[in-house]
């Protein structure tokens, strides 16, 4: 016991580094209050008793500070400043980030920088960029862990679990990654982007989306020519693994060929902080009109667009997205004019629904060709069968029209002779016909034998005479 105190001076436990390793490993700058909402939410309900939130929050916090200070022991984390409101900043070491993506299952080469230095400012960008994160996550606290708790603290956490979900997990993130529009993936040429954030969650229906982070100090002029890159990004192609050129983006991402029947490129989100002094209720009408170009698709006679070769722009708030996270109508699609949850403004409903109404016009069509083939096979039937009942053979004795049956008996042969006795009579008929043959026999053997007997008589009576 000694030992692990020595080693772990702090007392943390495996699952509180993990948690910070994985945290510290997609955000790169955290303080340990993020890091406890995303990891252990549970937390925030346990402790809400406490009398102040500054007393709460250093109770619901103490663990993951404490396995902060001892991955900092072992060389893994270092401060990284603190934000405007003094909270304490940590960020990776190389050593530390190796050790993330483990955590992460993710290369180191995809782990991107440490960070170092981010927060000697305030940190005021790199918060926004984590706040989206959590706004996006909505993560859940685990009743389990509840279970000894007092009823009221199960109750306001069960309210959180009840409410819409987020999407993804901490794993599904990246942060500030390079989008070369030159270069590699590894050493980016001028003239490229540099995402916030990306979020890969095919699991929610969502398998890309790419996030920008704005305090709104950027004009729309500005945020234009950020779009201009992703653009310029997302048409660079290259050679796979494979020999084929594909686009860029493809060779580290997987993602539907088609968004809802649409070739477009990946989405892009812009989360719109306002702590600066740009309005984006002005910035937003500007920006759409900078950037028609890359994203207003073509009508079409049902009323919906086609987006082939565009970018869906999408535009929040993150209060808004705060309040009502992925699932809630806070996100407006450039070139539409109502609010939609995130996977709504992302796809193309419209077209999802005139594509739904030509399969069912398709299918009727398909039913009605199925029952026109039916009823002319039906008409055809009755045809053959009327033309048939025509040729019918009629007995010649009794007028009555032959079975099927003995129509087929009628007509066999032996090698072209009939093989019945008597082919224009029916059943019945044929009956009586070989009954009255039965009684006429005797006589007719009568006759045979009669004649047969004459003629050896007179035979007889030549031979004698001639002897």
């Amino acid at each position: 016991m000694a030992g692990k105190q020595k080693t772990n001076p702090a007392g943390s436990t495996n699952s509180f580094r993990g948690d910070v390793l994985r945290v510290l490993g997609v955000l790169k700058v955290a303080t340990a209050d993020q890091t406890q909402r995303i990891s252990a939410p549970h937390l925030t309900f346990r402790h809400a008793d406490k009398p102040t939130p500054s007393k709460q929050k250093q109770a619901r916090t103490a663990s993951h500070t404490g396995a902060l200070s001892d991955i900092r022991k072992h060389g893994l984390a270092e401060n990284g400043g603190s934000t405007e409101t003094g909270d304490t900043l940590r960020n990776l070491t190389l050593k530390g980030l190796e050790a993330a993506s483990y955590e992460l299952r993710r290369p180191v080469t995809e782990m991107g920088s440490t960070a170092r230095g981010a927060g000697s400012s305030g940190a005021s960008h790199p918060m926004t960029v984590n706040e989206t994160v959590i706004a996006m996550l909505r993560p859940k606290p685990n009743m389990a862990k509840l279970a000894d708790d007092p009823a009221t603290v199960r109750a306001a956490a069960q309210a959180a679990v009840d409410e819409p979900a987020g999407i993804g997990t901490i794993a599904s993130f990246w942060t500030e990654v390079p989008l070369p529009a030159t270069g590699t993936w590894n050493a980016p040429g001028k003239g490229g982007a540099q995402a916030d954030i990306v979020l890969t969650a095919p699991q929610d229906q969502v398998p890309l989306l790419f996030i920008e982070a704005d305090n709104c100090h950027e004009t729309a002029e500005e945020l234009a020519d950020k779009l201009e890159k992703y653009a310029r990004f997302f048409r660079r192609k290259m050679k796979d693994t494979d020999g084929k050129e594909r686009p860029m983006w493809r060779t580290r991402w997987n993602a539907p060929e088609t968004w809802s029947g649409d070739r477009t490129y990946p989405p892009v989100l812009l989360v719109f902080n306002r702590i600066g002094e740009r309005n984006p209720n002005r910035t937003i009408p500007r920006l759409m009109e900078l950037t028609r170009h890359l994203w207003q698709g073509e009508r079409q006679k049902g009323g919906h667009h086609h987006y082939d070769g565009r970018i869906p722009i999408i535009a929040t708030g993150l209060n808004n997205l705060r309040q009502g996270g992925p699932a809630g109508p806070v996100f407006l699609r450039f070139g539409r004019d109502h609010m939609e949850p995130l996977r709504e403004a992302i796809g193309n409903p419209r077209r999802e629904a005139a594509d739904a109404r030509a399969r069912e016009a398709a299918v009727r069509a398909q039913e009605e060709y199925k029952e026109q083939a039916r009823r002319a096979a039906r008409e055809q039937d009755a045809k053959k069968a009327a033309e048939r009942e025509a040729r019918r053979p009629v007995c010649t004795g009794c007028g009555a029209k032959f079975t099927d049956e003995r129509w087929e008996q009628a007509q066999a042969t032996d090698w072209g002779t009939p093989r019945d006795s008597h082919p224009q009579l029916c059943d019945d008929c044929k009956q009586q016909a070989q009954a009255a043959a039965v009684r006429q026999a005797p006589v007719s053997n009568e006759r045979q034998e009669q004649d047969q007997a004459v003629p050896e008589q007179k035979t007889g009576r030549w031979f004698s005479r001639r002897t």
